[in-house]
């Protein structure tokens, strides 16, 4: 009875909203993604029941998105909403929110008794994630604190570059056929269309570059009057010299809204870039089992990631590793970490059965035999055998070798003591500096040492660790 409600509601929402057109069918959600035809549409009407967008397959997520947006946020009419205790005053969702400035995306399940947001739960994961605060609360555990409604209401949608209106913005863009880039460039001339094609290959061949050569885009001071824009600007202006067809097009010569040299054109160009890159990774994998390498590490702001790598045989009989990609985590523990994985596996449409190899270092975490991660995937897939990985080994062992060794001890107390004592000090560095650059000048003299690319250059000293 709840279902045939919800879907005489959807359909209700579909012919009144804006951005529908005609609703899709409403079918068993519980479907296998794989087996979909290009007929068949997703829609469950209840926000709680809901599988995230990530779990289906990356060709069907659009289709289903706009299901979902024809079909409207989950929005009861005459149900009679369950009251619960808030400091001793009985308190239920206002059917009325409905009607404010949230009516395109508040949504309401009756199973949970909470609030979600449409727009969010589409689109989430294509903008980032973010906090738990105004994040998860409204994308997949529902919020329920009535006493205080619109206040969170308002602080989940956030100010105009808010992950909401990104994702609010996104949502009106893919029902808005005429927005799209193929119908704007339709209307266009081709002398248009041939300039923003030259604009937008200059600043992807210049992107390009950058990330082979893995250096940052951005300057400090961007501005037309800086002599030093920063490496993508810089190169743009450099590449654009010396290709006539280039100059008269980009930087100042482009019109002012199509410039094609934007923060977020620069974020859009490297994430298609990636998005490229890890298909030709999966297209080269061709389905075939492999094994994975897996690291955790903290990055320069102190959060822990994870790093995933594929280790198989591709076409050619070649064994090849791969990087397949990064993944903040917030727990560190043996199930999170395998949960992590999978869904990384996931999103590349990748299964975790086709798993034949894991690659770990020593951590109990990940080596435990009782509820450590090799152990966890191999309850799953007994095939997906462990090996210690042999690059944390040799670390160790040299480790362990170097401590026992009287003279490499010695030594390393002795490199301690002089970062101690020079390091301290300015004046001290400045003396070992000339004092070195002397002894240097009469062994060159003497004959006894060379110069060349990469000799006897002046380095600074790093205080001695295990892995030094």
């Amino acid at each position: 009875m709840i279902t045939s409600f919800y879907q005489a509601q959807a359909s209700a929402t579909s012919s009144s909203s804006p951005l529908t057109s005609s609703p899709c069918p409403v079918i068993n959600n519980n479907i296998n993604p794989s087996q979909a035809s290009d007929k068949v549409c997703y829609y469950e009407p209840d926000p709680a029941k809901r599988k995230p967008i990530s779990e289906y397959p990356p060709n069907l997520r659009d289709r289903i998105r706009r299901n979902y947006i024809q079909n409207g946020a989950c929005q009861p009419r005459g149900f009679v909403f369950p009251k619960r205790d808030f400091g001793g005053i009985m308190r239920h969702f206002n059917p009325q929110w409905f009607k404010t400035s949230c009516s395109q995306w508040l949504a309401y399940s009756i199973k949970q008794d909470a609030a979600f947001c449409l727009c969010c739960y589409l689109f989430r994961n294509e903008v980032g994630g973010y906090g738990k605060k105004v994040g998860d609360a409204f994308t997949t555990d529902g919020f329920r604190g009535w006493n205080k409604a619109l206040e969170r209401f308002n602080s989940h949608v956030g100010n105009v570059g808010s992950v909401h209106n990104r994702c609010f913005n996104m949502m009106l863009d893919l029902m808005n056929q005429e927005q799209s880039i193929l119908t704007s460039l339709d209307k266009q001339s081709e002398k248009i269309k041939s300039d923003h094609q030259v604009r937008l290959n200059a600043s992807i061949d210049v992107i390009m570059y950058l990330l082979k050569e893995g250096i940052p885009f951005r300057g400090h001071d961007e501005s037309v009057t800086s002599t030093r824009r920063g490496h993508f600007l810089d190169l743009l202006k450099w590449y654009a010299d010396m290709k006539e067809d280039v100059k008269n097009m980009v930087l100042e010569k482009a019109p002012k809204n199509n410039t094609m040299t934007s923060p977020d054109i620069q974020k859009d160009i490297v994430n298609s870039c990636a998005k490229e890159t890890v298909k030709e990774i999966i297209e080269d994998l061709n389905g075939n089992f492999f094994g994975i390498l897996v690291d955790e590490s903290k990055d320069v702001s102190h959060k822990e990631q994870l790093a995933l790598v594929l280790r198989y045989v591709n076409k050619e009989g070649e064994l090849i590793e791969r990087f397949l990609g990064l993944v903040h985590v917030k727990d560190t523990s043996a199930h999170a970490l395998q949960n992590e994985i999978y869904s990384l596996l996931l999103q590349h449409s990748l299964s975790s059965s086709l798993i034949r190899g894991q690659g770990y270092d020593g951590a109990s975490n990940m080596q435990g035999n009782i509820n450590g991660l090799k152990t966890l995937i191999q309850k799953d897939n007994p095939s997906a055998h462990c090996k210690h990985c042999f690059a944390h080994r040799l670390q160790l062992t040299l480790v362990v070798v170097a401590k026992k060794h009287h003279d490499v001890n010695n030594f390393f107390d002795i490199l301690a003591n002089i970062l101690n004592v020079v390091g301290g000090s300015y004046k001290r560095r400045e003396m070992l500096r000339d004092d070195q650059a002397k002894k240097i000048d009469e062994l060159l003299m003497l004959g006894e040492v060379h110069t060349g690319s990469g000799l006897n250059q002046e380095l600074g000293l790093q205080r001695p660790g295990d892995t030094r």
